[in-house]
């Protein structure tokens, strides 16, 4: 599995479990002790922190995304044979390993 399918699914499995965190405190009974409801709250902080660092995680992956966008297309502008030579060389590379499937 790539890095970047694994920070994907890691992510994919983070919302997921906060979703089904928030689910399960929506749903539970609100008894009257103080310290169950201390417990929630702390529960719906670290939640929201969840959620928070979700968002920061995915903006600076798409920030980088879009730098490793520029900068390919940049190097392809520069060096458009080197850039052609590698292109071939990668299909060739590629077609190699599926035939030997």
């Amino acid at each position: 599995m790539s890095q970047k399918s694994h920070n994907e699914q890691l992510l994919h499995d983070l919302q997921a479990l906060i979703h089904d965190a928030e689910a399960m405190l929506g749903n539970a009974e609100l008894p009257g002790n103080a310290e169950f409801k201390s417990a929630r709250e702390r529960i719906e902080t670290n939640i929201k922190n969840a959620r928070d660092e979700i968002i920061r995680l995915e903006k600076l992956v798409v920030e980088k995304t879009k730098e490793a966008v520029h900068a390919t297309d940049d190097y392809v502008k520069e060096n458009p044979w080197q850039a052609v030579g590698l292109g071939a060389a990668l299909g060739l590379l590629i077609g190699l390993l599926i035939s030997r499937k």
